[in-house]
């Protein structure tokens, strides 16, 4: 066995159905007294009921977090924070409202608690990203790290079943990437297999039924270990390219996620089997690629980076962006190939075995 290195991050999980209600209770376990409740705008009627459950401990609601996070949503919300005196706050909802409370966090120092709704993973993660002037950055910092996450399959029954689908490959890329990271070790390889595993069996079972709260407990349990894969060990080519894909073009986060993971699996599977085969294992599959893409299919996600938005003649644009920056990837990285992927994932075919 090969030596690694392994540090776990110290964050708090409460997890099953009805954990929104301990929220007050963690709320004063921090030593806080006023949270400001973040939101997206359409998620604003959730982070109203966060507010009443907290009575008088609400500072008010901040309802305008976005996809990717622009630098300005960010700055704003730091200072809605600092005039109403609040001492923390409560992400409610996926990836974008969880990000906007790490850029709070990253300036101030705010203490976050996380209500996931989705299965994003960024709860419990380390990883921060900033959008600005079109490019979206990213980086590590333990103070972004939210100090309580409230894993609630209640709170994700309204999830409409396509987005659960799109959202559940997104957490798969997580933990997909993590089975070959340069930095990768035994233990996050068991998290990984074991969160695919997860939603591969569950997300079917959300599309044919959205009510089904054991298939959504089951989703959010492996959306869990794959963000906790992703906020471990290093990512490699499929992040770069989705984040690429989402900052500079304003892609949506999750399908992004779900129309490329096949792509980059299948540029990275000449050379890194092992990890493919663990992948191809946990789908119920034979091939790690192919079987994602008709998880997608299967389900009524998307498939073609055209049908979310992405422009033909930004595809190179996009393969340029992907080569700055070089970044451990199993194979290495090679312009011309990469615009083969991205072209592969715009028409949305299916990869070869």
């Amino acid at each position: 066995m090969r030596g690694f290195v392994y540090a776990a991050h110290a964050s708090r999980v409460i997890f099953g159905a009805g954990a929104l209600q301990r929220l007050s209770d963690e709320i004063a376990r921090l030593g806080a007294h006023s949270a400001l409740v973040l939101s997206t705008p359409e998620q604003r009627t959730s982070a109203e009921q966060v507010a009443a459950l907290l009575g008088p401990a609400a500072a008010g609601v901040f309802d305008r977090a976005v996809m990717h996070v622009p630098i300005e949503t960010a700055r704003e919300a730091r200072e809605v924070a600092r005039s109403l005196g609040a001492d923390c706050a409560v992400a409610i909802g996926g990836g974008s409202t969880v990000g906007l409370g790490k850029a709070i966090a990253l300036d101030s120092g705010l203490p976050i608690i996380a209500i996931p709704t989705t299965y994003a993973g960024s709860e419990v993660t380390p990883i921060y990203g900033i959008t600005q002037d079109g490019l979206k950055t990213t980086g590590r910092d333990a103070k972004v790290l939210p100090r309580t996450v409230l894993y609630d399959p209640e709170l994700t029954l309204g999830l409409p079943a396509t987005m659960s689908i799109t959202s559940g490959i997104n957490a798969i890329a997580h933990a997909a990437e993590g089975l070959y990271a340069v930095d990768g070790n035994p233990i996050m390889d068991l998290m990984a297999q074991e969160g695919i595993a997860a939603l591969a069996r569950s997300l079917p079972a959300i599309k044919a039924n959205p009510s089904d709260i054991e298939a959504r407990s089951h989703a959010l349990y492996g959306a869990w270990l794959c963000g906790t894969v992703l906020g471990n060990v290093g990512m490699a080519l499929h992040h770069k390219l989705c984040h690429t894909l989402g900052g500079s073009f304003n892609l949506p986060h999750a399908e992004t996620h779900t129309v490329v993971l096949p792509h980059t699996l299948a540029y990275n599977s000449g050379a890194a089997p092992g990890a493919m085969s663990r992948i191809a294992r946990a789908m119920g599959g034979s091939n790690a690629s192919q079987a994602i893409f008709d998880l997608a299919g299967h389900n009524g996600a998307p498939v073609a980076l055209r049908d979310i938005g992405m422009k033909q003649g930004d595809l190179a644009k996009a393969a340029d962006i992907a080569m700055q920056n070089q970044y451990p990837n199993p194979r290495p990285l090679d312009r011309d190939a990469i615009l083969r992927l991205l072209q592969d994932a715009y028409d949305g075919r299916r990869p070869e075995p």
